[in-house]
């Protein structure tokens, strides 16, 4: 699956291109002690290019990070019904 999402940020328009390889990699990557980093590498490897340098300027705002591969985690993954057999 491949979805491309804008988001606009502090005024600044932003798009990524979302793909399952990524997505899991991203899930992969996070740790109980490390979860920033990742959530950093998984917004670069989505970005644009024509947005990647915005976004690293971005990137450097605290919490920025795990914010931004948040609002792409939400928009990227279906929604999905499911319940418990019994």
């Amino acid at each position: 699956m491949q979805k491309t999402i804008r988001l606009s940020i502090n005024g600044t328009d932003l798009a990524f291109d979302v793909t399952t390889e990524l997505y899991n990699k991203y899930v992969n990557e996070m740790m109980p002690n490390n979860k920033v980093a990742p959530a950093h590498n998984f917004a670069m490897r989505c970005v644009a290019d024509g947005s990647r340098e915005d976004l690293k300027s971005l990137l450097e705002l605290p919490g920025a990070a795990i914010q931004i591969a948040g609002a792409l985690v939400d928009e990227f993954m279906p929604d999905l019904s499911i319940e418990l057999g019994k």
